[in-house]
């Protein structure tokens, strides 16, 4: 026969668990309204008409908003975030909002007329979902972009974007991982290696 002391743990621990599990479920329909206000705005702020850079501008504050940012930068960097030290985290992480914020705008374009719909809501697992979009622009083929959206302290967020079946925090992973890798595990060259990519941004985009 089990001790009392330890059937009524037992007992005490299964009535907790559904009630922890279903807090830490995502609402699919607030993960729902975020995506589509998000997109809503973006496109206003494409569509508006305004100089291209304040249009540039108006999407990455969006963006900033919108996206957990730290968190999925530090995702990216994964292990090697525990050897950087706090200054080269500090740049990393300044580094990273700047190319992952580019990279976002321009799957939208800067071109008026952009169009973005919602299709299917689903959870990915209990705490985050996939939030199904189209977007379409003027002259180019309408593409799926899926947005990975997370409770990030107490507000939805997105952790993810996958472009055509296409992740970017784990393309974006693989990329920082191999050229860490290739430099005997030194940060500083992933940090050296975005602000040229930074730069090359900036000279096409005519600074």
């Amino acid at each position: 026969m089990m001790p009392p002391r330890r059937a009524l743990l037992l007992t005490t621990l299964a009535a907790a668990l559904p009630r922890a599990s279903l807090a830490q479920q995502v609402d699919i329909a607030r993960a729902t309204a975020f995506i589509q206000s998000t997109g809503d705005e973006l496109v206003r702020a494409i569509n508006s008409g305004a100089a291209v850079a304040q249009r540039r501008e108006q999407v990455a504050t969006i963006l900033r908003r919108a996206v957990d940012v730290e968190g999925v930068g530090r995702f990216i960097l994964g292990r090697w975030w525990r050897t950087a030290t706090p200054e080269q985290q500090q740049e990393y992480l300044q580094l990273f909002e700047q190319v992952l914020i580019h990279n976002l705008s321009a799957r939208f374009g800067e071109f008026q007329g952009v169009r973005f719909s919602l299709g299917r809501s689903q959870a990915r697992t209990e705490e985050d979902a996939l939030i199904n979009t189209v977007v379409e622009r003027p002259n180019s083929p309408a593409f799926a972009l899926d947005w990975r959206v997370s409770e990030v302290s107490g507000q939805p967020r997105v952790v993810d974007v996958i472009a055509e079946g296409t992740s970017l925090r784990l393309t974006t992973r693989s990329e920082y991982s191999s050229v860490v890798t290739r430099n005997g595990g030194n940060v500083a060259a992933l940090l050296s290696a975005m602000r040229q990519q930074i730069q090359q941004l900036r000279q096409v985009a005519g600074g």
